[in-house]
């Protein structure tokens, strides 16, 4: 990954420069990841607790 494309997706992420010093890159580029799945329709099945308990 390159410095602009590190600094674009903290741009789209919404992350200011003050923040970075909180994040390591492996965080940026986990909520970035994150972020793309945030509009999957995909789930069928939520779990329960009763499945929780069971795991």
């Amino acid at each position: 990954m390159t410095t602009p494309l590190f600094l674009l997706r903290c741009v789209q992420l919404g992350i200011s420069i003050r923040d970075l010093d909180l994040l390591t890159i492996g965080m940026v580029n986990d909520m970035y990841s994150e972020s793309r799945n945030d509009d999957y329709k995909g789930y069928s099945e939520i779990a329960t607790q009763s499945d929780m308990d069971a795991f």
